[in-house]
């Protein structure tokens, strides 16, 4: 987690409401929170004030408690759901601990199953989500650049530009990038 004081902290607040109200919402204290998504009440509570800037691995472990996709948790932090998203609108979330950026790529639809992103990973980053936000989401990922290690209940896939992956997911899954290469890749989440 990092202080926050980059331009997003708008969109840190938006998150901070929103991550606040599905805890309340299910009349969970931060203590019943801390114990379903195994993340300190005080970094909970940090992040529901916005003081930090979440992490992909912290957001990851609260998605998994609520049973929410990641983008899914993203598109109720945004506000207006139209049909056509321009590139300059689509939001983008950056973790604060890697810089793994997460782009929205398609529009935010409630009532749509699908959803597709745009993801880019530094060299040498490792992010490592203990559990999926639902089991059982269909994904398919497309590596655009780079090098990609992708580790999925305990089974791994090396991705060359042009491989595309595609998984049910239903444990644990882990996303390397070596030492001197970045990933670029397009997501397909069902």
């Amino acid at each position: 987690m990092e202080k926050n004081t980059s331009h997003h902290s708008n969109f840190d607040h938006q998150i901070a409401r929103r991550l606040k109200s599905l805890r309340t919402d299910r009349g969970w204290s931060l203590d019943d929170l801390a114990q379903r998504s195994k993340v300190s009440r005080a970094t909970l509570s940090r992040l529901e004030n916005a003081d930090v800037s979440p992490t992909a691995h912290v957001l990851g472990k609260l998605c998994a408690a609520y049973g929410l996709t990641m983008s899914h948790l993203m598109r109720m932090v945004e506000d207006d759901f139209v049909p056509l998203v321009r590139r300059e609108a689509q939001p983008v979330w950056i973790d604060p601990q890697t810089g793994y950026q997460r782009r929205s790529v398609s529009p935010p639809a409630r009532s749509l199953a699908g959803e597709m992103l745009e993801c880019e990973l530094p060299p040498g980053t490792h992010i490592a989500y203990d559990d999926p936000p639902r089991s059982g989401l269909e994904h398919y990922l497309l590596l655009i650049g780079g090098q990609l290690r992708v580790t999925l209940d305990g089974h791994t896939h090396d991705l060359t530009p042009g491989d595309c992956l595609r998984y049910q997911l239903f444990g644990a899954s882990i996303f390397t990038t070596p030492p001197d290469s970045m990933a670029r890749y397009i997501l397909f989440v069902l």
